[in-house]
């Protein structure tokens, strides 16, 4: 559950000035949607589209178009048969002329044209444009049909169609004419005094904040001052209504924060794997981690930040965590190592065969091999616990552990070994990014970003948890007594 931040209730000027952002946004959200949906708004409000455009957008009826629908109520009312006639030969010539020259384009809708050809061509069954439009603005075809049906399928099909047509005029800095500024301006002066207002309070509010300080404080209402790119208005509308709690979108918030840190995280981790495994692919083609690691620079001074030699404790534990804890585990497997051993060794000696061959002294053998073993393993254990254990026996540890390694960097750095060996560590390397890092699939991506949303999400739930708590103790309190 969403917890919503508590706080001062919000003045009714703060309410006031966030209703009025959001009835600007309106504007401007029908303005930018005013040509794109114009067909829609056509059919629906006819009279305020077209009151609209004319005042607004600058938008006339375009010449052609009217011409031609113009004739075509013409001819609906004419009674005289070579006044029609006269009509129809204009129509076929208009339609002739209107197919050549797309009077539609200046518009952008071209579109428009070629379904009013496909209706033609799907009236007249006849591919060209020009000839069905001939056939159907023709004397014969109309008293095939009836010129009543002809017309009524001219007024139902095509006359919307042609309708939406229309001619917009271009400005002195050559973009189609915009009046929209004439309906916004009032809002921006508003707008703008709002904005002043708030940074001379802000400026007083906190001393030693300057004016541009100030002005950086609300920079989300700066989209509300600018004419262009209005369609930025969604975002200081928004936390305007958020500040105002006209709306609660901390949900909304949470959610879009949480998927991109999610996203982000994954994306990051990936990169920074990818990285380190590089970074580790150049130490070893260079040999300077091999270098460093059997031949340590004298001249690079150690950095001791608490006094304390991590390495020599961290090998202490290792050793107290394999005598004590390991050995003890794993002691009956080494006895039967060392039986197999002995009895190798002794098998090999004539003393014991021969005394194996004796009647009754078959199992003495036996008995004295297991015997050997066991008094072996239990003498080596209690010999290291007790060199752990004083300080004598540590320290002879310590020693044969530091000889162990110098000796095993000598000998590796004199012998060759090595030879090669970058290169296996290289490819081992690229195999390794190649096979989990830069291959994972989506459905690895997906479960990690809704592993690290899940996480995200419990961390957030529990903060805001323990900070309800922390500024409600009082009210607490009182609901437990």
């Amino acid at each position: 559950m969403f917890i919503r931040k508590k706080g001062p209730k919000p003045s009714w000027l703060n309410r006031g000035m966030a209703l009025i952002a959001a009835v600007n946004l309106g504007l401007v959200a029908f303005d930018l949607s005013y040509i794109p949906w114009r067909d829609s708004y056509l059919r629906h409000l006819p009279d305020f589209t077209h009151w609209y455009g004319e005042r607004f957008k600058g938008i006339e009826p375009n010449r052609e178009t009217v011409a031609y629908l113009e004739t075509v109520d013409a001819l609906a009312v004419a009674t005289d048969q070579a006044e029609g006639d006269r009509l129809l030969a204009d129509l076929r010539r208009l339609s002739a002329e209107m197919v050549d020259q797309n009077p539609f384009a200046v518009a952008n809708k071209t579109g428009t044209l070629e379904r009013i050809k496909n209706q033609m061509h799907d009236r007249l069954d006849n591919d060209s444009a020009k000839a069905a439009f001939a056939e159907f603005w023709s004397r014969s075809y109309f008293d095939s049909v009836g010129e009543a049906e002809a017309i009524a399928f001219f007024d139902s099909e095509l006359r919307p169609l042609f309708e939406t047509n229309y001619f917009r005029g271009i400005g002195e800095n050559g973009q189609p004419t915009d009046h929209f500024w004439h309906i916004d301006l009032p809002f921006v002066a508003l707008f703008l005094t709002d904005y002043l207002i708030r940074t001379l309070a802000i400026s007083r509010r906190y001393k030693g904040t300057n004016w541009f300080d100030a002005m950086l404080w609300r920079w989300y209402d700066i989209p509300l001052l600018i004419p262009a790119w209005r369609w930025l208005r969604i975002v200081p509308v928004t936390l305007r209504a958020q500040e105002s709690r006209l709306v609660n979108l901390e949900p909304v918030r949470n959610r879009i924060t949480r998927g991109l840190v999610a996203s982000f995280a994954v994306e990051l981790t990936e990169i920074v794997v990818l990285r380190l495994v590089e970074q580790v692919q150049d130490l070893v083609r260079n040999q300077d981690l091999v270098k460093q690691l059997l031949t340590p620079d004298p001249q690079r001074r150690y950095v001791d930040l608490n006094g304390v030699d991590e390495v020599e404790i961290i090998a202490q534990r290792l050793t107290h965590l394999t005598v004590y804890h390991v050995l003890p585990g794993i002691r009956s497997e080494i006895e039967a190592l060392i039986r197999y051993s002995v009895t190798c060794v002794l098998e090999q000696s004539p003393v014991y065969r021969n005394l194996a061959s004796v009647p009754g002294f078959q199992e003495i053998p036996k008995q004295m091999g297991d015997r050997l073993i066991t008094d072996l393993t239990e003498t080596a254990y209690n010999t290291l616990t007790t060199a752990l254990e004083k300080p004598e026996g540590l320290q002879l540890t310590r020693q044969l552990i530091s000889q162990l390694g110098e000796t095993l960097r000598t000998e590796v750095g004199q012998s060759g070994t090595l030879d090669g060996f970058d290169h296996l560590v290289v490819d081992l390397l690229e195999e390794l990014k190649v096979s989990y890092i830069r291959n994972l699939s989506e459905r690895d991506l997906e479960s990690l970003r809704q592993e690290t949303h899940h996480r995200l999400y419990e961390m957030t739930q529990s903060n805001a948890n323990t900070n309800a708590t922390a500024i409600h103790p009082q009210r607490m309190r009182d609901q437990r007594s």
